[in-house]
């Protein structure tokens, strides 16, 4: 496919999104390992994260490709600043409790496995092919985690309100997943990527079914969410996040493994 300067910049943004919301929550699930509740779990946590983060090397790898100016995945991932990073706030926040993390990871893994549905009809056959590969993983991460938010859910009184607690506070941050700017409507428009009008929808279909089994609430409707994230605006989180993630890189630049 042949792509015009314009068209090339805004798939390249829109390639980092994707790449971003995986590596920051590839490497947040990471941050488990040696620490989930069962030995089974740990493992279980560990290669999702993997997935994640091989997804992230995908999307980062075709950006460099798009982008055409010698970046490799790792220079992308390892060499920019906070405020260059196109992933939503949700991904960035911190693990908390086991039950948080679970929450986090549905509500993810539900607009993933339709994102990555959808992008497996890109005219752009290279992101296609990753979004396929991306897609039969994520079908196992959802599956994963609807089982943990229905054991949780209707499980003890205890687990019951935390994954509450965690569905109320991460709800706020779920609106940006959607928030589709003039990039995806300008992409869209040109057949490279699908039209996304109908994902948010579905998201909630899926989700609102999911939390009444689980005998979980759906947050008030006046849920004020945040955004910017898509234009480099973040929490005081990932700055955290990336300072660990890239120390090693930034530490020994020329090193070669």
């Amino acid at each position: 496919m042949n792509l015009g300067s314009q068209s090339r910049t805004a798939l390249f943004e829109f390639l980092l999104r994707l790449g971003d919301d995986r590596l920051v929550l590839g490497h947040r699930l990471s941050e488990w390992c040696g620490h989930a509740p069962v030995l089974e779990e740990d493992i279980a946590l560990t290669n999702i994260a993997l997935d994640e983060i091989g997804q992230a090397s995908a999307f980062l790898h075709l950006a460099g490709e798009v982008e055409a100016k010698h970046r490799t995945e790792d220079d992308l991932a390892y060499f920019r600043e906070a405020t260059h990073f196109r992933n939503v706030q949700f991904v960035e926040q911190p693990n908390g409790d086991f039950a948080f993390t679970v929450t986090r990871q549905f509500l993810f893994d539900t607009y993933d496995y339709l994102l990555l549905d959808e992008l497996q009809k890109s005219s752009y056959v290279h992101l296609a092919g990753i979004a396929a590969k991306g897609f039969k993983e994520a079908t196992y991460h959802l599956r994963h985690s609807k089982e943990w938010m229905l054991r949780l859910g209707d499980g003890t009184e205890e687990s019951h309100r935390k994954v509450q607690d965690a569905v109320n506070n991460l709800w706020r941050f779920t609106g940006e997943l959607f928030l589709f700017d003039e990039i995806e409507r300008g992409l869209a428009a040109q057949g490279i990527i699908p039209n996304f009008e109908n994902l948010e929808s579905h998201w909630r279909e899926i989700v609102s079914t999911l939390l009444s089994s689980a005998t979980l609430a759906l947050p008030p409707d006046t849920t004020h969410y945040v955004s910017g994230s898509r234009k480099g605006k973040h929490s005081e989180h990932l700055g955290h996040l990336l300072a660990e993630m890239q120390i090693l890189a930034r530490s020994y630049p020329d090193a070669r493994w």
